[in-house]
């Protein structure tokens, strides 16, 4: 406030001076008219010196970081605390809420990095996330509830009998990014049957190209988990996502043998994601789908997984591999080796099985992270249970 005071305190001085040397020259007698040409043009200079003064230090005041109260919100902090932000957008669907959870605590409690979580939700869950987190010992970290308004969707979605859980309007959030997070730049999306191992900085250094909205994990990356992969019959290529008996598929041009990608965790630039109207582009085919059912959840990947696939075809960057070790889900009895996880920074129980749910594998990997739900609304189901 001392600052404001000064600024104006000393511009008032200066125009106060100015009006003051006016007046008196209004007070003394005619010199002739080239004294009074003089006199007019030094008023002039003056008033313009005092007036480029008065712009000087207004900008130097503004231009003067703000002081934060220790009690203001998060949203009150400075330009350069925002950018030292990591924000991670989670969703909290009703039923698994405890998924959302644990990969929370695996994140938190495996950086020093000023993380801002984003939890997303449907509006009658959002009480109950709120509840287990400041009620747990999560309570201290930094987070914001978002509610998910499914109306976006409508319209947009083909009912499909073959796995109605993957029409879940949660599932579209990752659509939707630059819509629920204003003030970042960059944006980390986790699926919430996640668990962190590494350091959640590392994953938000992930170098996008010039002109790539998003950074994905390529399903051929590794080749620890094509053994797995061919095991459960699973598809890691655009075949196995799109129906390509479709004439629309075809006109794409995309080889069915090309390799797929897993949007389950999302690197997002979001300057190039609203640049290029990527929230349009998956919606038209979303729509296109309803109209031609040019995939669907019979196949590999389901709902949300194909659109993302056409829209990021050959423009999007790579993630560490083992930023995403995925697959954990698929089957209830093919496990990876412990060396293989250990190594780990990332775990994904992407599939039917999963590790909230019994029968499942590596759920050690994932319970360690669990924190009960202080309501006892959500259980684990377990062999003895």
């Amino acid at each position: 406030m001392y600052v404001y005071f000064s600024c104006a305190s000393t511009c008032n001085f200066f125009l106060q001076f100015y009006f003051s040397a006016a007046d008196c020259n209004q007070m003394k007698g005619p010199h002739g008219s080239v004294t009074k040409k003089y006199e007019d043009i030094n008023q002039i200079l003056l008033f313009l010196l005092i007036l480029t003064v008065c712009v000087i230090l207004y900008n130097k005041v503004h231009k003067m970081p703000p002081v934060i109260l220790k009690n203001e919100s998060v949203d009150l902090e400075g330009p350069e605390e925002m950018e030292d932000e990591i924000p991670v957008v989670i969703c909290a669907a009703a039923g698994r809420m405890g998924a959302a959870i644990a990969a929370i605590n695996s994140i938190y409690s495996n950086t020093d990095s000023n993380v801002l979580f984003y939890v997303v939700g449907l509006k009658n869950g959002i009480p109950h996330i709120r509840k287990w987190i400041e009620n747990s010992i999560l309570k201290d970290i930094k987070f914001k509830i978002v509610e998910f308004n499914p109306m976006v969707l409508k319209g947009k979605m083909r009912p499909d009998a073959a796995r109605p859980e993957l029409l879940q309007p949660l599932n579209f959030v990752r659509f939707y990014l630059p819509l629920l997070i204003h003030e970042h730049e960059k944006v980390i999306y986790l699926d919430d049957d996640v668990i962190v191992q590494g350091d959640i900085q590392d994953l938000y250094d992930t170098k996008l190209a010039r002109g790539h909205a998003a950074a994905f994990s390529d399903d051929c990356d590794l080749p620890s988990t094509h053994e797995m992969v061919r095991s459960v019959g699973m598809q890691n290529t655009y075949m196995g996502f799109l129906d390509y008996r479709k004439q629309t598929i075809r006109d794409l041009g995309v080889s069915p043998s090309t390799c797929s990608f897993n949007p389950g965790v999302i690197v997002a630039n979001m300057t190039e994601w609203k640049h290029q109207r990527i929230t349009k582009q998956l919606e038209k085919w979303m729509q296109k789908n309803v109209e031609e059912n040019l995939y669907s959840s019979t196949l590999a990947g389901g709902v949300a997984t194909s659109p993302m696939l056409i829209v990021f075809h050959g423009k999007y960057s790579a993630i560490n591999p083992l930023w995403h070790i995925r697959h954990l889900g698929w089957s209830p009895d093919t496990r990876y080796s412990e060396h293989f996880l250990h190594d780990a920074k990332l775990l994904h129980w992407n599939g039917r099985y999963k590790p909230w749910d019994y029968p499942s594998v590596h759920t050690d990997l994932w319970e360690k992270w669990f924190i009960p739900d202080p309501s006892g609304t959500f259980k684990l189901i377990r062999p003895n249970s």
